[in-house]
């Protein structure tokens, strides 16, 4: 492990000298600091929290926590799922959020030009009102977009759009030495030596600070409807996913729920949305698809073709929701699958494997034999169009070192039986500090090895969030 210095009293001053009026620490530091919406992976405070308000700032208190070895977590909204944002070691937590200006938009190159701290939410709202569409789509709508960039956070529209990485043209770092430099540029494909741009994409901020971004945008779709799609079992549900595809249809979402969540959901909106019993027959499985087009013609094609394939397929039932009420009530739903949990759940953990489609029914049927099997309420729901799957594992009735205890083992089991069957230990959420025992089994020594080489290269005195994505704190930095 890494050797720190504590904060002194000198540090600090030292700290205020290089950021003025935007040091916090002792009762001014709110306790949110202290972890993440994961809390699970525990809570951490930090010594001070400098609010950033420019990327030269950044780097002068970057570079004063360089030279002395104080260690320095980058935050945004602090919406994450595993640990990623918690300051472990104390020391600086860097907040980014009060960078949070949209500066500028290039029409002529689809691009737009912001500051790390802008919320998705803000950006997308910006967006649309100018005929545009910043097309990634988490379900965390107030998030940072420097949050989502390190993470590559996917979303529901990753099965037509991509995911984050695809719309990240250029951006400004600040690096653990408190140099700034620009990775990447307001082009379309580059072949100019490594993708430094792609390394900092997903790193967690563990390779640096993101303060500026350039990404990609595009015309938005003239006309949206989406189609919420009832089956009596899992099996039908996700099978349907590959036809959908192969009928050249291209959904701009595609999402599968299974009933115990959609009820959660429902429960906590007070509403119901998605059909529980049709015609005498349960549904225990639902796809929510999500379908664009440039004119209202072509739109009624794209549903009369998803509705007669989903049918033959072995759907109950197709609901359209083609008015703005009706959709915002069915992306309501599932929107709140996180928040339902939390309401109803006193203990909770989460993962965000991915498989490949075709193996998400086999995956999810041993995913809750293991749960019955621990003992734990497992629900599960995810992007039925590129295999991203999120597992909640929940409980009301144990202690929660019992509860920790019996994750411990699930995860044991359905996280090598994501990789026998091709997968991957996250999707979007990221490893922070509560996967990584289950990326090195994944991934294997070798690059795990390669990953702690390139974290050496850009960061030698592992300042920059230490105990994340590949280093545990306990000897292996």
């Amino acid at each position: 492990m890494a050797e720190y210095n504590k904060l002194t009293e000198e540090l600090i001053s030292k700290l205020q000298e290089a950021a003025p009026g935007h040091i916090l620490t002792g009762n001014d530091i709110n306790e949110d600091y202290s972890h993440d919406e994961m809390p699970i992976y525990g809570k951490s405070a930090p010594k001070v929290v400098f609010m950033a308000h420019s990327t030269e700032e950044v780097a002068a208190v970057v570079k004063i926590c360089n030279e002395h070895k104080i260690p320095v977590t980058p935050r945004g909204a602090g919406t994450g799922l595993a640990g990623g944002a918690v300051p472990l070691l104390g020391g600086v937590l860097i907040d980014i959020t009060k960078m949070n200006k949209i500066l500028s938009y290039d029409l002529e190159n689809f691009v737009v030009h912001v500051q790390s701290g802008v919320l998705l939410n803000d950006l997308a709202e910006d967006c649309i009102k100018q005929g545009l569409l910043y097309a990634p789509d988490p379900g965390e709508k107030f998030a940072c977009l420097g949050g989502n960039v390190s993470t590559n956070a996917g979303g529901m529209r990753a099965v037509k759009y991509g995911a984050t990485r695809d719309y990240v043209r250029e951006m400004k770092v600040v690096l653990p030495t408190g140099e700034i430099t620009q990775f990447g540029a307001t082009v379309s494909k580059t072949s100019s030596g490594y993708s430094l741009l792609n390394l900092m994409i997903g790193s967690e901020g563990t390779l640096g600070i993101i303060t500026e971004l350039t990404l990609k945008i595009i015309p938005a779709p003239k006309v949206v409807a989406s189609l919420i799609v009832p089956f009596e079992n899992l099996n039908d549900c996700i099978s349907t996913v590959p036809k959908l595809k192969m009928a050249n249809i291209n959904p701009q979402a595609l999402e599968f729920m299974e009933r115990e969540i959609v009820l959660s959901s429902e429960r906590y909106l007070g509403k119901s949305v998605f059909p529980q019993v049709i015609d005498g027959t349960t549904a225990n499985a639902y796809l929510l698809v999500t379908l664009d087009a440039s004119s209202e013609n072509e739109l009624d094609d794209l549903i009369e073709q998803a509705s007669e394939l989903v049918l033959e397929a072995g759907a109950i039932d197709v609901l359209i929701a083609d008015t703005p009420s009706k959709m915002k009530d069915a992306w309501a739903a599932r929107s709140s699958f996180l928040e339902a949990i939390i309401a109803e759940t006193k203990l909770f953990d989460e993962c965000d494997v991915v498989v490949p489609v075709n193996k998400i029914p086999s995956y999810l049927e041993f995913v809750n034999k293991a749960g019955e099997e621990c003992g734990l309420t497992v629900k599960s729901f995810g992007h039925a169009g590129d295999g991203n799957l999120h597992i909640y594992q929940c409980s009301n009735d144990l202690e929660e070192a019992e509860f920790k205890t019996r994750v411990g083992k699930f995860f044991n089991l359905i996280y090598p039986e994501a990789t026998k069957c091709g997968g991957l230990v996250s999707g979007e959420h990221g490893i922070g500090s509560g996967k990584i025992k289950y990326l090195v089994d994944s991934v294997g020594e070798v690059n795990i090895n390669l990953m702690k080489g390139i974290k050496e290269v850009f960061d030698p005195n592992s300042i920059m969030n230490p105990g994340k994505v590949c280093c545990l704190l306990d000897g292996n930095n």
